[in-house]
């Protein structure tokens, strides 16, 4: 006889009461994923110099016409609140101090990924379409190559561009701004 598991899936209201009574704390490095709490990898050490010089280069290259988010949740639906590395945000007064943005909010998500290129290719980026997020940008420490996502739809991204040394990436909403892969991925 073969027994089948349960699974219990959560709202984001339900994950933030969590928070709310302790049962979940800041500290833990988990999000929301299809109603699954899911625990995030550690971060290391070129993952982080990664998302720091990403930042660096953003705040740089469009100042205040942004908001510049590091490893901040975004609210997708009722049951997905991920937690991207970067995510470029229209500019808001209060910072979103009231709500997490939301996909209409957002004018691109950034995930670096060393040892969790497999998940955010298959679980997140997908994801992030059924979300209608415009653009993603898949920074692959490994393979030295970031693979942008454009033109979502609820099946996945139609459009999936590889771009190594050398070359230059375009900032969605921002036709004025380039970005060098090599000042992304350079160590």
């Amino acid at each position: 006889m073969t027994v089948q598991l349960l699974r219990r899936k959560f709202t984001v209201e339900q994950y933030h009461k969590m928070l709310e009574s302790g049962i979940l704390t800041e500290d833990d490095r988990v999000e929301l994923i299809r109603g699954e709490i899911i625990e995030m990898s550690p971060i290391g050490t070129k993952h982080a110099a990664c998302v720091n010089r990403l930042i660096n280069l953003l705040v740089q290259l469009l100042g205040k016409r942004v908001i510049v988010a590091a490893q901040n949740p975004i609210t997708l639906n009722n049951n997905s609140q991920p937690q991207p590395d970067v995510a470029l945000l229209k500019p808001r007064d209060d910072f979103y101090a009231t709500a997490h943005p939301q996909p209409q909010d957002i004018f691109l998500l950034i995930e670096i990924a060393d040892s969790t290129i497999e998940y955010d290719r298959e679980q997140k980026i997908p994801l992030y379409a059924e979300g209608n997020i415009i653009e993603v940008w898949l920074v692959d420490i490994n393979e030295q190559i970031i693979e942008v996502y454009q033109q979502p739809t609820a099946a996945g991204y139609q459009l999936m561009q590889k771009f190594a040394s050398g070359q230059t990436l375009s900032i969605p909403g921002f036709s004025d701004v380039n970005i060098s892969v090599n000042k992304i991925l350079s160590h």
